[in-house]
């Protein structure tokens, strides 16, 4: 009889540590969630994770230096969303590797922008100069885009998401177009007259979006909304709860204000549902 009743207390005592365990360690209850990012610098993410701990809710981010890396991770597995990328950059890397990924909420607007070291507008820019570009398919196209609306270049009028140099029907001033790495776009400012940049990429390279670029996309327009930024998730699990409540920490007042601050104001915070977004989802 006594040793029945001691091994029963000894059952729920080793029930009890289990399941502390399984709370510090990341079981059921922790509810830990691993978001693949491109840069979390700023106070942006301390508060997401912040608030998202007294939801009862992990957050751990895991950072790629790679933009070709993040869509992989999550299909495979190995994160749970990731947040770097605008619409336009998923329908196009899903379409190449075939992923079961999806947008699952917009986070923010980062327009892109053309800078120079050495003419302080497009205007300026000389016959026969150089101007960098994004090489990737979906940034490659929306910078052309925008030197067209800079009034440098003029494409074909059905140009379309994810045209290249090929697609410029008149270039009047002979500009020799050069993709490059977008992260290097930047570093080659120096070798050419002027490179357009992704606003991530300027920020990580210390510009200031607004203020040092010499023509700006314009955030309100229509044409940008493919180049919304998103948070992607494994198609089977669009629809969970814990998701959805990062989302709406996402767009709390603490948390744009911080996006604002972070950006000196060149980002610009998005809150769409993705349903109204179908359009351009592919």
């Amino acid at each position: 009889m006594k040793k029945s009743f001691l091994f029963s207390i000894i059952v729920v005592l080793l029930i009890s540590i289990l399941a502390a365990c399984g709370k510090e360690t990341g079981g059921k209850d922790s509810k830990v969630v691993t978001i693949g990012v491109t840069g979390s610098d700023g106070q942006m993410w301390d508060i997401i994770k912040e608030k998202a701990k007294k939801e009862g809710i992990t957050i751990k981010l895991k950072e790629f230096s790679d933009y070709t890396i993040p869509n992989q991770a999550l299909a495979d597995g190995d994160i749970d969303l990731n947040a770097f990328q605008h619409i336009a950059f998923l329908n196009q890397f899903k379409k190449e590797h075939k992923l079961d990924i999806t947008p699952i909420g917009t986070t923010q607007i980062a327009p892109m922008g053309i800078f120079s070291d050495k003419y302080k507008s497009p205007e300026e820019i000389p016959n026969g100069g150089e101007i960098a570009i994004p090489n990737d398919p979906s940034n490659q196209a929306r910078a052309l885009l925008l030197l067209q609306s800079s009034g440098l270049i003029k494409l074909k009028d059905d140009f379309g998401l994810f045209g290249d140099p090929s697609g410029i029907v008149d270039n009047p001033k002979k500009l020799k177009i050069t993709p490059v790495v977008a992260q290097q776009t930047p570093r080659v400012l120096k070798d050419v007259a002027a490179s357009v940049i992704n606003n991530g990429v300027a920020g990580q390279a210390g510009f200031n979006i607004t203020k040092d670029s010499i023509y700006l996309e314009d955030p309100n327009s229509d044409s940008v909304k493919p180049y919304i930024n998103i948070i992607a998730a494994r198609t089977k699990e669009k629809d969970n709860e814990t998701y959805k409540k990062i989302l709406e920490i996402y767009h709390s007042k603490e948390v744009e204000d911080a996006i604002k601050k972070d950006t000196k104001g060149g980002s610009i915070v998005v809150n769409i549902p993705i349903k109204d977004l179908q359009a351009f989802i592919n």
